[in-house]
């Protein structure tokens, strides 16, 4: 049996801003010895409701990303309101602030700090998950019928659960690097 496995690796615009907003959220509302990347001093308000809308913005923005991935650029510029209505409670000084974390996000991401670092912090590790998972397939003799998306974010989700579904995979830099051989066989189980 000879591999036949495609895999694609890309970090998310839509999903790497949720996360940002995620980590804000985090970093005031709960009692942190450690704090995640960003800090701001400043209170922002959030919905009362974040987790649960925080949720199904996620759901959402994934199934618009898996069902065309060339959309997420264009989501992330051209809805960047549905970012803000769905988290943020919804007055003069939110929208304001909002306005100020969404162009510090874009900022970073278009900076060699942001996104090219993400995506190349995993690049040796790629490399090793993609050999170690298409050993496993043969082994297993799994013919993949379609290509593996990978999509990868900066930091852990702690408000949704990740688990890997057909063909995709949600995968912070922590689980590349750090979960590695737990990672192979979930990966694997997201191969029909």
């Amino acid at each position: 049996m000879e591999n036949t496995l495609l895999m694609r690796t890309e970090a998310s615009h839509s999903l790497n801003f949720l996360i940002y907003i995620q980590n804000l959220f985090l970093n005031q509302n709960e009692n942190r010895d450690e704090l995640k990347f960003p800090y701001i001093p400043t209170k922002i308000e959030f919905r009362e409701d974040f987790d649960t809308c925080y949720r199904m913005l996620w759901e959402e923005v994934l199934k618009r990303i898996t069902e065309h991935p060339k959309n997420d650029l264009k989501m992330y510029i051209e809805k960047k309101n549905l970012f803000y209505h769905g988290l943020f409670a919804e007055t003069e000084n939110t929208l304001n602030g909002f306005n100020q974390l969404y162009q510090a996000f874009k900022v970073w991401w278009d900076s060699l700090a942001g996104r090219f670092s993400v995506e190349r912090s995993i690049d040796d590790q790629g490399q090793k998950i993609y050999a170690a998972l298409a050993d496993l397939l043969i082994e297993e003799r799994i013919t993949p019928k379609k290509e593996l998306n990978i999509i990868l974010i900066y930091d852990d989700c702690v408000l949704v659960d990740l688990e890997p579904s057909s063909y995709l995979a949600v995968l912070s830099i922590s689980d590349c690097l750090m979960k590695y051989k737990e990672l192979i066989r979930k990966l694997q189980l997201s191969i029909d």
